[in-house]
């Protein structure tokens, strides 16, 4: 099937999913996972009305996404992919919000090149639910710490948090994953009561309807949309 045949059935299965959990429509986005993929793909994904992308690699994102957004000015980038500091600068201009912020000092780099073109970005926590993910803050302690830390990072604004369920077809594993992250998310929440952080990142190909009916709000979709990734 075609890109445009791909993200509509994708869509479809996103609002049965949203129907079958009891959750209004349209309250989970849908996010087109454009690594690997060209920039052409990603046009032919935009007409069939994708507007949220996302994306793993700082380099690739900047050698893309610029004109794209130029082009097309309704959509957005996300980079949901583990980010170096000496990176951030890079991102920042092209970027709407950051999904995986795992340490403080990554906050910091965020902060200081956000200031420099005066700019806001939006932020998700990673938490570690899986062990096949490496990356992510490990406890509310940890969070906490950020979340204080936030006090002196005027251009950054904390939205809300992801995970990466482990890689396996074991629903209840998934599941276990994707609550975990319900629960930090509602802690933290009641921690910082002056922060807007309602949107869950969890989900992909093979997992994103088991994460709607655990409560996502953005799932992150590559291979069901665009295809096997050719690796340049």
């Amino acid at each position: 099937m075609s890109i445009t045949d791909n993200y509509r059935k994708i869509t479809e299965r996103i609002r049965k999913a949203e129907n079958a959990s009891n959750r209004a429509a349209g309250s989970v986005k849908l996010m087109a996972v454009s690594k690997f993929h060209s920039s052409e793909e990603i046009e032919e994904s935009i007409k069939a009305g994708a507007t949220l992308f996302g994306e793993n690699r700082v380099q690739e994102a900047a050698e893309k996404f610029p004109d794209l957004l130029k082009k097309h000015p309704e959509i957005e980038l996300h980079m949901i992919g583990s980010l170096q500091r000496n990176k951030v600068k890079q991102i920042v201009p092209i970027a709407s919000c950051i999904q995986s912020v795992d340490r403080i000092e990554l906050l910091e780099e965020i902060e200081k090149q956000c200031a420099k073109i005066n700019k806001t970005m939006k932020i998700l926590f990673e938490y570690h639910t899986g062990e096949e993910s490496k990356s992510g803050f490990t406890s509310i302690e940890e969070l906490t710490k950020a979340m204080r830390f936030l006090e002196n990072c005027p251009h950054i604004q904390p939205a809300g948090f992801m995970t990466m369920a482990p890689l396996t077809d074991d629903k209840t594993i998934i599941e276990k994953s994707f609550n975990k992250l319900v629960s930090v998310s509602d802690a933290v929440k009641k921690l910082f009561p002056q922060y807007s952080m309602n949107e869950l990142s969890m989900g992909m190909t093979n997992d994103f309807e088991t994460a709607i009916s655990c409560g996502s709000t953005i799932v992150r979709i590559g291979t069901a949309i665009f295809g096997e990734r050719q690796k340049q």
